[in-house]
């Protein structure tokens, strides 16, 4: 069960970061929806082209965390504290996303009625929590 929670992790992660790609090189489609807001119109951050490329470069090497770990294969020059350690720290990144900054994104935002504030409650911080959880079984089961 719990390998197959890994794959899931990793699939999910791999498709979060082709979506990132994707907005990296000119996509709109579902931009609106996903960065956080202020008021209905106004926007809590403009991310540039090339963050949003660096970040699906990061949920990139999340998902080949979790996939080293549940040995989907195995990387020889991945660094051994990174194999003894990352998950941990990739799972803990994911716990502190779902709770959240306390003012635009995570259970405990203050701003809930905008558009992102909806997708973040039923959608964003649910699976943040979900990867963070199930980050931490794959480490403790294991």
């Amino acid at each position: 069960m719990i390998h197959f929670l890994g794959v899931m992790c990793v699939l999910i992660l791999f498709f979060i970061s082709l979506i990132h790609v994707y907005w990296a090189f000119g996509g709109t489609l579902w931009v609106d929806a996903v960065i956080p807001t202020k008021t209905a119109n106004e926007r809590a951050m403009n991310p540039p082209k090339l963050l949003t490329f660096v970040v699906a470069m990061v949920i990139s090497g999340f998902a080949v965390v979790y996939a080293e770990k549940i040995q989907l294969f195995t990387l020889r020059s991945m660094p051994t504290w990174l194999q003894d350690y990352g998950l941990y720290v990739v799972a803990i990144i994911f716990l502190i996303r779902a709770i959240g900054d306390f003012r635009y994104v995570g259970f405990f935002k203050k701003i809930k009625t905008t558009d992102f504030a909806i997708n973040d409650t039923k959608f964003f911080s649910p699976l943040c929590l979900f990867l963070g959880v199930v980050g931490l079984l794959i480490e403790f089961l294991r």
